[in-house]
């Protein structure tokens, strides 16, 4: 099958694309191996989880949130405007259409990817003048490494499939990992009644979504340092030395380091204060499992019925992608990093690598829709 442009991905950045690419007039198909868009929203979250930045941050293109809608969106209420989105721009994703492979041909100039229905069972050729890899770096979850972990007697899942802490009332959880994801977990387990720990091994921002909100606000008119230390300043009396807690903060300021590194700060849920009054213990990091009982750095040991890692995801692109060029890591990210991350070479883009969040996603659909408009 001949195509113009082929996105591989449903989520929010194969969503944008397709809708700058419409906004354009430029033909596409865009496929999807599960059977809906945004399945990790639909599938991969907990549910409590909200969007962390406000609203007016996380709108996709041509399309603002309606009147009406909270500051910080819910899960549901982020599914149905997505859902919204698609109808709105008509885009009708190929789902259960599974990539297998994907490499360019230099001699007829385009990209032969390779799919499989794995509803009908069959298999599928496609030939693109561009590719869009928009699967984003959240396409599996990722679990460390631990000397012991498979000895472990009790429960031990990846953050993607935890859901609610009511069923682990009256059980010892070890959260591992203190970003967004670790915290609000970790959060969501001692308001059930988990007698709840959690691994902290990096240094890491603690703020509140209205800080936030506030430095991104200012951050527009006033250089990123100056706005750091501001919020770092009001975060300091909100929180106080969380350090004494195990709790580091890193050397430079949440915003500066977000738009160097991709790392975003934590949103306090709550968090800081069950750890400030011992309600949420934190470690360091992790020597050894041995059964049920967990070694930590520090020396200290203690047993947990259940181990919830909070520990990210990786690409799963390098997977498919016939990459010559090495224009992926081991980790299936491009190398070029920001603000390039979105272009590759002969045709192929990335939507949704960046680490920005819904406004990193909206950047890139607004450049490779640009990008392939200057050459179709």
């Amino acid at each position: 099958m001949e195509l113009a442009v082929l996105i591989i991905g449903a989520g929010p950045a194969g969503l944008a694309t397709a809708a700058c690419l419409s906004q354009r007039s430029i033909p596409y198909l865009i496929v999807e191996r599960e059977d809906c868009s945004a399945s990790l929203w639909r599938y991969r979250t907990y549910n409590r989880v909200k969007l962390h930045l406000s609203k007016e941050f996380s709108s996709l293109p041509y399309m603002p949130h309606p009147d009406g809608t909270p500051t910080y969106i819910p899960k549901e209420e982020f599914l149905k405007y997505l859902d919204c989105y698609a109808q709105h721009f008509d885009i009708k994703p190929r789902y259960c259409t599974c990539v297998v492979s994907a490499a360019y041909d230099e001699g007829t100039r385009r990209w032969i990817v390779a799919a499989r229905d794995t509803a009908a069972g069959t298999e599928i050729l496609y030939a693109a003048k561009f590719l869009v890899v928009a699967t984003g770096e959240n396409g599996e979850g990722r679990i460390p490494e631990i000397l012991g972990l498979e000895s472990f007697h009790g429960e031990a899942i990846h953050s993607s499939t935890y859901k609610s802490g009511s069923s682990y009332a009256g059980k010892r959880v070890l959260v591992v990992g203190a970003g967004n994801s670790g915290m609000e977990i970790a959060y969501d387990l001692a308001s059930h009644g988990a007698d709840t720990s959690i691994v902290a091994r990096s240094p890491v921002h603690i703020m509140t979504k209205e800080l936030i909100r506030l430095g991104m606000t200012f951050i527009q008119y006033i250089p990123i340092t100056i706005v750091d230390l501001f919020i770092m300043n009001i975060a300091d009396v909100i929180f106080g030395d969380l350090s004494k807690y195990g709790i580091v903060r890193p050397r430079i300021g949440p915003l500066l380091l977000k738009s160097k590194t991709g790392r975003s700060c934590v949103i306090d849920v709550g968090t800081a204060g069950l750890i400030k009054n011992g309600i949420v213990k934190v470690f360091k990091g992790i020597s050894k499992i041995t059964g049920n009982k967990v070694q930590f750095e520090c020396g200290n040991g203690s047993e947990f019925d259940a181990i919830v890692f909070a520990t990210g995801y990786k690409s799963t692109a390098n997977l498919w992608l016939k990459d010559d060029k090495c224009m992926l890591n081991s980790d299936g990210h491009p190398n070029k990093g920001y603000p390039n991350i979105w272009k590759g070479e002969n045709g192929l883009y990335f939507s949704g690598f960046a680490r920005m969040g819904l406004a990193g996603i909206s950047k890139d659909a607004y450049n490779i829709a640009n990008d392939v408009a200057s050459v179709y």
